[in-house]
């Protein structure tokens, strides 16, 4: 291992040792180290003889204004938010079109919608379910492997720790090793990030993992921290109707986003406030026989385990609410024994005793007994194999458990309190807001070490250990997100029909597979009922499209914010009536017509009336009445928006939806210009979008529609 001081200096090395033909692997999303990356991409700016190809996804970038009103609501948050964080050049230079000719980029995933017109990142798109990545980084001829990684003293050794990004380097780095032996010339690079949370277990590795190390407190810029957003009534209903598919005792996988904030909200509300929860499922037009068999609404007793390739925000109010909590053992007879209820966490005789029963050690104990029973905490610190007995403080004991009265005084000598190296949570990869971060750096090591940063091939299969993952992840409900749904059950996620692609098939493929290989899982996919909105408003729900994502035969649980569609081993007909009853009203009869039309379903059937007031208002009134008594709030975990920059944010975006609106537009601009406010106290509103004094046509029309939505929207007194 060598250690640099400067990315420059780094970057020689590299060419030294692979050349000017450099494939740089990066993680995606947190991991990537910025300035490392700019040092390629500079240089391979100033000398067109070096050949740079990058491949990654999940390329962060800063919040960018799309007109002079958001540059004036977004400035003061960016730069609050985000500090001195270095952009990735190559990003800019993607995006208008100026990458040279000997630079590319390839990326297996994007932020949903954010290159949909960038025609170079759809070109080098490179599609591959998550598990695929690292053989395809080696296929593609990565020979430059970089992460930012993070570093600490640990047990008087110096560690570094692969943090937010063991996900696809935990699966590559064997592989790198086998090419090295067929000849190949690969190099590895680590950046250290001081801020980084450091964390243990799968993720802490010797320094000589790398083959170099750039490390540099100026380095240390800013974390790339997205922030919390706020969650929208569809997401709310969505996910509060997938968390009552949640066994108590069971396994949850969730996403970043508004989505997977509503389903930890749902979990908590009814953890903490059961009696509420369960009132709200019993107004819900939902199929209790479906939630008593694969859910339930009681609180959280048991708990859950966390097996999620992004270790979200959301996990992390999971665990401080008590509801994660759940730990697995990677150790088939513990877990087993833990699944059955023949043992629990608390150290018993009887465990000893069912441990002896079950063979899992030996009436004799061995050395390897010993070591077993001392690694999963069953034998305290202070036993010592040797070949006499069991030394344990002074005292000499048999090895020899078949007598009860020597049985005896090992229990009462040798056992410990709890079992030890339980996970309550499984990660690939994390990505969230400051105060994510900060929790996870303010972790306790024993609390930290319930979390395990893993691979994707660990964590989105069963590959891995199929035996000891299937006990593991009982009552698995994996809960993602879905663009669109066809009437036959297929779902489309990751791009449109004409071959544009809005994000990546990510480990979402892996995980509905996952859920019909396990005996007991699930896989619970959220579509929004709609999407656009005036002249533009479709269905999600369709007849068909060309392009799905997770074929119709993998088809399981679709959630929208009208209800749980079930249609898992349904015929055609019965998969068809599931969906039409949680698609939105205003598209029902259009869409019933067509499935009759090509005789997926019988001409007399009609959609219950029941399922015939799927509006948006109408959530919205549900909503509406439960946040003016403290639930359901805007930003459930939480927000780094001031409470002017909520106001503004929430005025502004209605604004936005109106202006697609002509007619609805015009009516309230009239409005508007009629309506008043106390313009005292909207004055810090109008100061942010400097529209204290508006000069052109414009500017007062936007003045007045903002003065009118904040009070709409309760932010200023009405006159």
């Amino acid at each position: 291992m060598e250690q640099f001081k400067q990315v420059e200096a780094c970057v020689d090395r590299v060419i030294e040792t692979v050349g000017k033909h450099i494939v740089l692997g990066l993680p995606l999303g947190l991991g990537k180290p910025n300035q490392l990356v700019n040092a390629f991409y500079d240089r391979a700016v100033a000398d067109s003889s070096i050949s740079l190809r990058i491949i990654t996804a999940l390329s962060l970038e800063k919040p960018t204004p799309q007109n002079e009103t958001e540059a004036r609501f977004l400035g003061p948050f960016v730069e609050r938010l985000f500090g001195d964080y270095e952009d990735l050049k190559y990003t800019s230079a993607i995006r208008n079109n100026t990458l040279p000719d000997n630079i590319t980029v390839s990326e297996f995933y994007f932020k949903a919608g954010a290159m949909k017109k960038v025609p170079s990142a759809q070109r080098n798109y490179i599609s591959s379910n998550y598990t695929f990545v690292a053989r395809d980084l080696m296929l593609n001829g990565v020979n430059v492997l970089a992460q930012m990684v993070s570093e600490k003293e640990v047990d008087g050794e110096r560690r570094l720790s692969l943090s937010c990004n063991t996900d696809v380097t935990l699966d590559v780095l064997p592989i790198i090793e086998r090419e090295r032996q067929k000849g190949r010339t690969i190099v590895t690079v680590a950046q250290v990030h001081e801020d980084l949370p450091f964390m243990y277990n799968k993720a802490m590795v010797a320094p000589d993992t790398f083959d170099l190390v750039v490390k540099n407190e100026a380095y240390a810029t800013t974390l790339f921290a997205p922030p919390n957003m706020s969650v929208p009534n569809a997401d709310y209903m969505a996910g509060f109707y997938a968390s009552t598919l949640i066994k108590d005792g069971g396994t949850l996988q969730i996403g970043i986003g508004s989505l997977g904030d509503a389903i930890v909200y749902a979990c908590q509300l009814r953890h903490q406030n059961n009696d509420l929860y369960k009132q709200l499922v019993d107004q819900a037009a939902l199929d209790k026989t479906l939630i008593r068999e694969y859910g339930g609404t009681d609180i959280f007793s048991e708990g859950l385990y966390g097996s999620s390739e992004m270790f979200v925000n959301g996990f992390m109010h999971l665990i401080k609410s008590g509801i994660v909590k759940r730990c697995v053992y990677d150790d088939i007879d513990l877990q087993r024994l833990l699944n059955s209820g023949q043992i629990k966490e608390t150290v018993t005789p009887g465990m000893l005793k069912r441990l002896l029963d079950e063979s899992v050690v030996q009436t004799r104990l061995s050395q390897e007994d010993v070591q077993y029973l001392q690694r999963w905490g069953i034998f305290n610190e202070a036993v010592k194999w040797t070949e006499e007995g069991l030394s344990v403080n002074g005292e000499l004991l048999s090895v020899d458990l078949d007598t009860l009265d020597n049985f005896k005084r090992v229990t009462e000598t040798c056992l410990g309190d709890r079992l030890k190296g339980g996970i309550h949570m499984h990660g690939g990869f994390f990505l969230g807001p400051r105060d994510f971060y900060q929790a996870l750096r303010d972790l306790p090591r024993a609390d930290s070490e319930k979390i395990c940063m893993s691979s994707v091939g660990h964590i989105n299969q069963l590959a891995y250990d199929h035996e000891l993952l299937t006990a593991q992840r009982r009552h698995a409900r994996f809960i993602n997100t879905g663009m669109m749904v066809t009437i036959s059950g297929a779902v489309v996620s990751d791009g449109l029909e004409d071959g544009t692609v809005i994000s990546g098939v990510g480990g979402q493929y892996n995980f509905v597979s996952m859920a019909h290989e396990l005996p007991d899982a699930r896989s619970i996919l959220c579509v929004r009922s709609t999407r656009g909105s005036g002249k533009n408003l479709k269905s999600n729900i369709v007849l068909n499209y060309g392009h799905i994502t997770i074929p119709r035969h993998l088809r399981d649980i679709i959630v929208t914010e009208y209800g749980i569609a079930d249609l898992r081993g349904k015929t055609d007909e019965q998969i068809a009536i599931e969906l039409l009853k949680v698609t939105d009203s205003r598209f029902q009869e259009a869409l019933l017509a067509e499935v009759k039309k090509v005789g997926k379903v019988k001409q007399s059937y009609q959609i219950p009336q029941p399922y015939r007031e799927n509006y948006p208002e109408k959530l919205a009134g549900r909503i509406k009445a439960l946040r003016e008594e403290g639930f359901f709030p805007a930003f459930p975990l939480g927000s780094d928006f001031t409470d002017e920059e909520i106001a503004l944010g929430k005025s502004l975006k209605d604004i936005k939806a109106l202006m697609e609106r002509p007619k609805e537009m015009i009516r309230a601009v009239i409005r508007s210009f009629v309506h008043k406010v106390d313009v005292r106290e909207a004055q810090p509103f109008l100061e942010r979008l400097s529209l204290t004094h508006p000069e052109s046509t414009q500017d007062k029309i936007l003045q007045h529609l903002l003065l009118m939505e904040l009070e709409e929207n309760g932010y200023l007194k009405p006159m």
